[in-house]
């Protein structure tokens, strides 16, 4: 299976369709309560409730999921028997694969039920009408390029030992231009100077910050943003370290702080590669709509 545990739990939701071909005799013996196996619509209702929750034990490589809700509509139409499922669950993968399978076992149901009265019986098609809630839905479009700074604060690395630095990097040029890239002690006031540089003079609209935010004596990333921003954003940083504690028990020890100055966006990252790469995770695409509230459009 694919590795989604970097992923974040978002709603994701489904539905898909089955449609039943039948003969106008058998749709009408249906709609009069004569199906000689009983009703149909209650029996695709349960077996497509029951197929969406074992869909990873019938299907090799599905993730098991929790399922938060089905919902599974049957129509009775002139010449065909529609099934709808919609699943939504709040995971880190979505959940097609659980729609698309309780509307194949609903419409297998109902062709089990009718078969012994219509010859003529098909199953038309079997396919997805809609999904959503998983990252691609939060990605925002920009009539410009976004422009980003990448500042790294160690007293014991130079740019050529820097690997957290290299990795926001890596992460960041998706989405951003990288205008600048520096390594510097962790010094309040060369990095109150720096972050500066980066929010007045070169007016980027995203400053990420790597190491400095534990509790040592020269962790100091996170007092130096203190002195310079206009707005702290709190939610942003409990988010990276809830995301992290997920995954070690350390992350609830980064005094990390996020905030914004003019139009410019600060986050402090932690030092390590495997953080920074995690905190990143965390951040992206949600991050990108800040933009467009700092740009004053309406959400």
């Amino acid at each position: 299976m694919f590795d989604i545990s970097s992923k974040s739990d978002t709603l994701r939701q489904a539905t898909a369709q089955a449609i039943v071909k039948a003969s106008s005799t058998t749709i009408t013996l249906i709609k009069n309560g004569k199906s000689p196996k009983g009703s149909i619509v209650d029996a695709a209702r349960l077996a497509a409730t029951m197929a969406t929750k074992r869909t990873s034990d019938l299907i090799p490589y599905c993730h098991p999921i929790p399922i938060d809700h089905v919902k599974v509509d049957v129509s009775i139409k002139e010449e065909s028997i529609e099934v709808a499922v919609q699943v939504k669950s709040i995971w880190h993968t979505g959940v097609e694969m659980e729609s698309l399978t309780g509307a194949a076992i609903a419409s297998l149901t109902i062709y089990d039920m009718l078969k012994p009265i219509d010859e003529s019986l098909s199953i038309e098609s079997i396919r997805l009408i809609e999904k959503k809630g998983g990252k691609k839905d939060f990605y925002e479009n920009y009539s410009r390029r976004l422009k980003a700074a990448v500042l790294v604060t160690s007293d014991s690395r130079g740019k050529k030992e820097d690997q957290s630095g290299k990795v926001v990097i890596n992460k960041l040029k998706k989405e951003f231009d990288i205008a600048d890239y520096k390594v510097i002690p962790n010094n309040t006031n060369i990095i109150c100077s720096e972050i500066i540089r980066f929010c007045d003079e070169l007016k980027v609209d995203i400053v990420i910050t790597s190491g400095g935010t534990g509790v040592g004596p020269h962790d100091n990333t996170p007092d130096a943003t203190k002195k310079i921003i206009d707005k702290e954003v709190i939610g942003v940083s409990e988010m990276i370290r809830a995301y992290g504690q997920k995954r070690t028990p350390l992350s609830m020890l980064s005094r990390g702080l996020v905030g914004v100055r003019g139009n410019t966006l600060i986050i402090n990252l932690p030092g390590s590669v495997r953080a920074v790469s995690e905190s990143l995770d965390s951040l992206f695409p949600g991050i990108l709509h800040i933009f467009k509230m700092l740009w004053g459009h309406t959400h």
